[in-house]
């Protein structure tokens, strides 16, 4: 498939460095940055220079590698750098609260940190490493396989409404939702796809147009409030998006305005799909009411850029996820198949 030769993952590691695409300078430029400190991969993330689920998962793995390369050379006793492991592996945890794929990956880069059987800050380091490319790698095969699952559900000459990106810049491999417009593109099935450019800090419009228009699928970007008129006057015949945190009951955490979209969906009786890694399901919340929301600096939404869009000072609410429930949701795809309600992760 020539398409996904086009893809522009967001996470480079050589073994000794750590490298990433800054999402917020796109479309403008796309530079590519190095981590020289754990602080400089806090602000990455926090700042939404790294960002996307599974993305924040394998950087944070490859930051808490580098993080921990001068103590290991320092010469620390292996109690002592143990300590030290296990503080950076909070500190990256804390970055983003909703995302359920970062405290997945650090959990098992903590067993790692607490194995008994390993001997010295050396070989731990080397296990480290290890496993945070393992993590990456099944990311990759992850996409691969979400890709194939979701372009099942996508007919030809398909119209397709997104929300936010899960494209190769929010993931190690082709993406999630949009790994299967990746796939369904390269099965030649003239898919078109509308991005909502969701508000306040512009996903849809700067990454998921810019990442689809590469790959040449036709793509029609619009603003958030034009969806109900857009599914009902351009005939959209089914919505897919990513999450961020699945509950066992099917509810779903995902970028501020996903719940909206859900409940025009099912006005129109439009199929609502929701494309996501297994790692993404947390089996130990029962439903959306369990799960954290992050509320982000107001001067997101205050502020466009540079420029003042509202009056200095006002009360501002900028929750960064909405959770939306099981039952308006037709589907959930992960790795593992194509699942129905009612949900039992």
């Amino acid at each position: 498939m020539n398409t996904i030769l086009k893809i522009q993952t967001g996470v480079e590691w050589t073994g000794d460095r750590l490298y990433y695409i800054d999402q917020t300078r796109i479309p403008l430029e796309v530079i590519r940055e190095e981590v020289g400190s754990l602080e400089a991969a806090e602000e990455a993330i926090v700042s939404l220079k790294v960002r996307g689920a599974p993305a924040i998962a394998t950087f944070a793995s490859f930051a808490l590698v580098l993080s921990l390369q001068k103590d290991s050379s320092a010469g620390l006793p292996l109690g002592d750098f143990r300590r030290s492991a296990l503080k950076n592996l909070a500190r990256l945890i804390s970055t983003r609260p909703t995302a359920v794929n970062l405290s997945h990956a650090m959990q098992r880069m903590r067993q790692v940190i607490e194995d008994p059987a390993v001997s010295s800050c050396d070989i731990l380091l080397e296990l480290l490493q290890r496993k945070a490319e393992e993590i990456q790698q099944e990311d990759k095969d992850l996409c691969a396989s979400l890709g194939r699952l979701g372009n099942e559900l996508i007919g030809a000459n398909a119209r397709i409404m997104t929300h936010c990106n899960t494209g190769a810049l929010a993931t190690a491999g082709i993406g999630t939702a949009i790994g299967a417009f990746y796939t369904a593109h390269g099965a030649n099935k003239n898919i078109s796809v509308f991005a909502c450019e969701t508000r306040p800090l512009l996903q849809g419009s700067r990454l998921t147009s810019w990442e689809l228009d590469r790959a040449g699928i036709r793509t029609v970007l619009i603003t958030d409030n034009m969806a109900a008129h857009i599914m009902r006057d351009e005939k959209i015949d089914l919505v897919m998006v990513g999450a961020d945190r699945i509950a066992r009951n099917g509810d779903t955490a995902n970028k501020i305005g996903t719940l909206g979209l859900a409940i025009l969906a099912k006005y129109y009786d439009i199929p609502f799909y929701v494309v996501a890694p297994s790692t993404s399901v947390d089996p130990s919340i029962g439903s959306g009411s369990e799960i954290e929301i992050e509320e982000r600096n107001p001067e997101e939404v205050r502020r466009f850029r540079a420029e003042q869009a509202s009056p200095p000072g006002i009360p501002v609410r900028n929750p960064a996820f909405d959770v939306t429930p099981g039952q308006l949701i037709s589907a959930i795809v992960t790795e593992n198949g194509i699942h129905r309600p009612p949900y039992s992760f």
